[in-house]
């Protein structure tokens, strides 16, 4: 798709207005039970931030808006505080409807609305305001009669006949929640939901969690001091998490609270009509991981299965579940590699590394990786056999079920993702995309480096010779773990062949913590997060400059941002005779000022193992800087805070070490959104990049 309102627009300004080429790709597909219809979210075009809902016709391939976004909320969105929060966890850019859920039968969807609830009757298309402002997560009742919602930290339910509207348990105290997913579940567990209704519409399983003992962090807003703060609980390594229980709320105001047995985190919730619902939790050291099964009638609960490791047990995402026939299906990584296990026996063979169990049914459908973990594949079970539904290289994104998946593939050889619906292992129908076209095709090469195969790719300008002379090296690396740059995905090189086409050979390298290569290669980082990961870097440019002469290793600058950022940081901090400048954007300094969950799974307690925290933070470097370095930081970020990026900017300064700090007004962890301040942040960085190169080439020569 084009767009000739971005015709006369730079690279920069187009990203930032379609994020990153997104816009107009459907998403958040549903599949109704008798497959005839899919449900999805889709945004008008490539350049329209807000999504409404449409439907799919599978046998006539007529697709049809139902919720028109645009229609129902003309201006800006209001939104509650807990949604905004939960849009930062979830690192939602877009707007209008981002979420929904429907009964079981298909009959109505739910959806929030700039805070309104909202319920569509899908038989008639008719859409009605149940509730006309604060409304956070509302989820109709597997038989569609009533719909729960959280507003003001409280779980309520609204009768859809009567309009009867009640909460389902007063509690005072505003540190308290019922229903909500705790920071860290939303943050770090990838579990967005805070309750589960029982499938016969009964009664709700709900997340009751009291923050009273949680650390309060402050942040102002230095560029508007008339403004108030914003206090917010945070948990930090080696301090108090929110306390997590459980309760079963009948719709009779009954209340069973929930056995909790001595775990510390509420990973996962599964309640289905083919079981007692399914809890995974776990200890506060992660190296035990508990499946348990609850019985409404008691709270009791039942331990399924323990699994525990020396390091930590990696939570998987869509399990633990029941198939409609009552197994359990999980994921172990017990024998190195991640595999699907149901009903007790291992389905996917070694060497095939799950990704994310997607639904589970009759078969269970998932994601997995093959011996290539640049490329993602969706599988079905069979019985006992498996089938491979994407066909072409690349990363496919699936949903829906086993007899009914949508797959979203995106690839190298174009940009924007080629939606499609299987059944039966063939491709039945298509689902428009409407993503921009970036016009961009990546200078590519894909390599594996070194005695670890590191996977990686470079990229160099775009028509560049050999005979144009040697190019300064810009790393543009991730390099931490639970997230790849290296995939077969062209929308994946657009920024960094945009940062080759001003002068520079991109190298983009994925080193051992990342995802795709079994549990050994995850936890070679434990306990020692900076050796490692910088290595793999280190490594990685040294084995592509053997191979790649015009790698010029006298100019090497690296950026990134989270990871990425500390990554830079101690690049240059730790090995200058490598690295000759480095930005680093919204670092980690101070492993002890990140999360309980994240940091303690690498780190161990900071109270049982403060030289780990000393060896893998940088503050304590600062004194060593002896390279350019630009830090940036976003004076909102609620995730890694703007006091790391503070202190160590503290600690270089009363070393004397020079340095630039770049502090970003109003920005939280996502990066700016706003066209301008995108543009002009990226050209900023490459700029003082440009400049920190072209001084360190002179002193050289100066030197020499």
């Amino acid at each position: 798709m084009t767009d000739t309102s971005l015709e006369d627009l730079p690279f920069l300004r187009r990203q930032a207005r379609t994020q990153r080429f997104t816009l107009g790709a459907p998403k958040e597909f549903k599949v109704a039970p008798d497959a005839s219809r899919i449900l999805f979210l889709r945004s008008e075009s490539g350049t329209d931030p807000r999504h409404s809902l449409w439907s799919f016709d599978v046998v006539s391939g007529e697709e049809t808006k139902l919720v028109d976004a645009a229609e129902l909320l003309p201006g800006e969105e209001d939104l509650p505080a807990e949604e905004r929060a939960r849009r930062e966890r979830s690192r939602e850019t877009g707007g209008g409807v981002v979420g929904y859920a429907v009964d079981d039968a298909f009959t109505v969807a739910a959806f929030s609305l700039s805070g309104k609830l909202h319920t569509l009757d899908l038989a008639t298309g008719e859409v009605s305001v149940l509730v006309d402002g604060s409304v956070v997560d509302p989820r109709p009742s597997p038989d569609g009669t009533s719909v729960a919602y959280v507003r003001d930290r409280r779980l309520r339910v609204i009768d859809r006949a009567t309009g009867e509207d009640r909460v389902l348990v007063e509690e005072d105290g505003e540190d308290i929640a019922w229903g909500l997913a705790e920071f860290i579940a939303a943050e770090e567990m990838s579990r967005t939901r805070g309750y589960w209704w029982s499938p016969d519409g009964k009664s709700l399983l709900v997340e009751r969690s009291d923050r009273t003992a949680v650390p309060r962090w402050t942040i102002a807003d230095p560029a508007n001091p008339q403004a108030p703060a914003n206090v917010v609980a945070y948990p930090a390594a080696g301090t108090k998490n929110a306390d997590v229980t459980l309760a079963i709320i009948g719709l009779d105001g009954s209340r069973v609270d929930v056995e909790k047995s001595g775990w510390e985190y509420l990973a996962a919730v599964h309640w289905s009509a083919a079981g007692k619902p399914l809890l995974s939790v776990q200890t506060r050291d992660q190296r035990e991981l508990r499946i348990e099964a609850v019985d409404p009638a008691d709270g009791s609960v039942e331990v399924l299965h323990t699994e525990t490791d020396r390091h930590w047990v990696e939570l998987a995402a869509g399990v633990p579940a029941w198939t409609a026939d009552g197994r359990l299906v999980r994921e172990s990584a017990a024998d190195g590699d991640h595999r699907l296990i149901v009903d007790g026996v291992a389905v996917t063979p070694p060497g095939l590394q799950v990704r994310s169990i997607l639904h589970v049914g009759d078969e269970v459908l998932f994601s997995a990786s093959e011996a290539d973990p640049t490329q993602i594949h969706v599988f079905r079970t069979e019985g006992g056999e498996l089938r491979r539904l994407s066909t072409e290289d690349g990363v496919h994104v699936g949903a829906g079920t086993a007899s009914l998946a949508v797959l979203s593939s995106w690839s190298l050889d174009r940009s924007g993702p080629v939606v499609t619906v299987v059944s039966g292992g063939k491709t039945v129908a298509s689902i428009g995309s409407h993503t921009v076209d970036p016009e961009v095709v990546p200078n590519l090469t894909w390599l594996t480096l070194g005695e670890r195969g590191l996977r990686a790719a470079l990229v160099l300008p775009t028509g560049y010779e050999e005979s144009e002379g040697k190019l300064p090296v810009l790393l543009d690396p991730y390099g931490g773990p639970h997230a790849q740059r290296v995939l077969q995905t062209r929308n994946a090189f657009l920024t960094p062949q945009w940062l080759a086409d001003q002068g520079f050979a991109v190298l983009v390298a994925d080193g051992r913590g990342t995802p795709g290569r079994g549990a050994a290669w995850e936890k070679e980082i434990a306990g020692k997060l900076a050796d490692v990961t910088l290595a793999d870097q280190v490594d990685a440019l040294h084995a592509a400059a053997a191979l790649h002469p015009e790698l010029d290793l006298e100019r090497v600058a690296i950026r990134g941002w989270s990871y990425g950022g500390y990554l830079s940081a101690l690049a240059v901090l730790r090995r200058p005779d490598v690295f000759h400048a480095g930005v680093a954007g919204a670092p980690v300094t101070d492993w002890a000022l990140y999360d309980t969950h994240y940091t303690e799974r690498y780190l161990g307690l900071p109270q049982e193992e403060p030289a780990a925290y000393e060896h893998n933070s940088l503050i304590a470097d600062a004194g060593d800087l002896s390279r350019a370095l630009l830090i940036v930081h976003g004076l909102a970020d609620d995730n890694v805070f703007v006091a790391h990026s503070l202190r160590l900017s503290s600690a270089l300064l009363a070393k004397g070490r020079a340095h630039v700090f770049l502090p970003l007004a109003g920005a939280t962890h996502m990066t700016p959104q706003a066209e301008e301040v995108a543009e002009n942040l990226m050209r900023t960085q490459v700029d003082w990049i440009v400049r920190e190169l072209s001084g360190d080439a002179v002193k050289s020569e100066e030197n020499a």
